[in-house]
């Protein structure tokens, strides 16, 4: 429940929050004209819930632009409380949500690691909030420098369908120990988990502090319009570039954390009996809904056949049955479902193999949605396998005779959000680490970079910008504000007009310091 009445707020403000041109926008009815542009279909109501939500946050920061540790401690023991009492009722909507997800996927990549980061910040914070000292140089001594890292205001976060308790949690964890309010606006794909979020959000924070905003797309669209002081964005590249181009017309800066064809580059030297199990382990988590998900395969040319071979074993290990198997979860909607089909039959057509493992030979019935793991060999760029991010148990396994063509086929793609090295040498290993550019990499397993808090997470390129997780979630959701603190001995008034001998001296030295 909320433990802290005194930040809730007296009531909503009638006027758009004072930036720039927007302050000719004076009421919500003029907000709701103005945001209808970017989302024609979304109801006049929630525009104006959207409105009043952000003017009621913007007036409370504005009256505590800098909250004090214990303040934002308070904020962070509610948001652990929010996780750690309602943990059945999370994993049951999520459920009810994919039709058929696994709770122990659940309780381990939504529960565990919402906690694990709500937990670190609040061991970390003080050290996080310190002024940083830094060198000074000896032309400006004895005066000294120092970064203070000041709350933005209001941060918006659009949060996805695959992880949808995590992935709206983890960077909210950032926002509210930075010292931001937060507004929440979770995936309409994922409606029981976005109404139960919605339900809890209220019941452990005032709306000033943290609220969650529900709706379709266009809500999205004009979400994504809104004038925050930062927005963060997960899901995919497409709709990326659209929250970019809608917060730009703003100014807004933007987090976007995308996906893409992350690949697993099997070496020569790789052991299957270790590499394959972890790296089906990592794609067929979450029936492959992952957005660091391995991809594609780049396995040795000579080594196909029992790559193959161990893939398939792998998977009768993990899923000996798959249709009523509650740890094989389900794609999360038809249209997905039919989106995984149409991608295998188009590989097939262009002259792909297509290997279905399927070990109990069950029949799948296609309405409960559970995609049977399906390796694809022989790809070819062509194919709209290799061409879109894929987000299902489909792997494309294609070959190489040399790491030189290996990297090369790579790195003429997208830059992608994770990358994954199976080998043992360790030459090899840091030419791979050197030559080829990825948000983040795990070395001899999956996924594992993710779940490391001091690690930063992040996209390159096609693959989104700006980083989160730990200290750099922090950081992200700050304003890291220089000062320079001048002493009263300063030579400075050296440099002061009028310009003569002195001053051509007093360069001269400075110069050579």
């Amino acid at each position: 429940m909320r433990t802290d009445r005194r930040y809730h707020a007296a009531g909503a403000a009638a006027s758009l929050p004072d930036r720039g041109s927007a302050a000719r926008y004076t009421g919500p009815h003029a907000f709701v004209r103005l945001l209808a542009v970017n989302a024609p279909e979304a109801s006049a109501a929630t525009l104006v819930r959207l409105h009043e939500l952000v003017a009621r946050q913007r007036a409370a920061f504005e009256r505590e632009r800098h909250p004090p540790l214990d303040v934002r401690r308070d904020r962070l023991r509610r948001l652990l409380a929010l996780v750690r009492e309602h943990e059945d009722a999370i994993a049951a909507a999520i459920d009810a949500d994919f039709g058929g997800r696994s709770r122990h996927e659940t309780r381990l990549a939504e529960l565990m690691v919402a906690a694990n980061g709500v937990r670190d910040a609040l061991r970390d914070l003080p050290r996080w909030m310190k002024p940083q000292r830094v060198r000074t140089p000896l032309s400006l001594l004895p005066g000294r420098g120092e970064i203070r890292p000041q709350p933005l205001g209001v941060v918006g976060i659009i949060s996805p369908w695959n992880y949808p308790f995590q992935l709206a949690i983890v960077p909210a964890t950032g926002a509210l120990a930075a010292g931001n309010r937060v507004l929440l606006k979770p995936s309409e794909l994922t409606p029981r988990t976005a109404a139960l979020m919605a339900d809890l959000v209220a019941k452990h924070f005032a709306e000033d502090e943290f609220a969650v905003v529900l709706g379709d797309a266009d809500v999205g669209r004009a979400f994504a319009a809104t004038r925050f002081d930062h927005l963060f964005f997960t899901g995919s590249t497409a709709v990326g570039r659209q929250v970019a181009r809608a917060a730009a017309e703003n100014l807004v800066p933007v987090t976007l954390e995308l996906g893409g064809k992350s690949p697993a580059l099997v070496d020569e030297d790789a052991d299957f009996d270790v590499a394959v199990p972890r790296l089906v382990a990592g794609k067929l988590f979450n029936a492959g809904q992952t957005c660091i998900a391995p991809d594609y395969a780049l396995v040795p040319e000579h080594r196909l056949e029992a790559f193959v071979a161990a893939v398939q074993a792998a998977i009768a290990r993990f899923y000996p049955a798959l249709a009523d198997n509650p740890d094989y979860t389900a794609i999360v909607n038809a249209r997905h479902y039919r989106r995984l089909a149409g991608l295998v039959a188009d590989a097939r057509a262009q002259g792909a193999a297509v290997i279905e493992v399927n070990p109990a030979r069950e029949t799948l019935d296609e309405a409960r949605r559970k995609f049977a793991p399906t390796l694809l060999t022989g790809v070819t760029p062509s194919m709209a396998v290799m061409q879109e991010e894929i987000f299902g148990p489909l792997l494309p396994v294609e070959t190489w005779r040399s790491l030189d063509e290996a990297l090369a086929r790579m790195n003429a793609r997208p830059r992608p959000l994770a990358l994954y090295y199976f080998g043992e040498r360790g030459a090899r290993r840091d030419r791979v680490l050197r030559e080829a550019t990825a948000g983040g990499v795990t070395v001899n397993d999956t996924l594992y970079h993710f779940a490391h808090e001091d690690l930063p997470f992040g996209g390159v390129g096609d693959s989104g910008h700006g980083a989160y997780h730990g200290e750099r979630s922090f950081l992200t959701f700050s304003n890291e504000m220089g000062v320079f603190h001048q002493s009263r001995l300063s030579p400075a008034r050296l440099l002061w007009p009028p310009y003569g001998g002195t001053f051509d001296r007093l360069l001269a030295l400075l110069k050579r310091l």
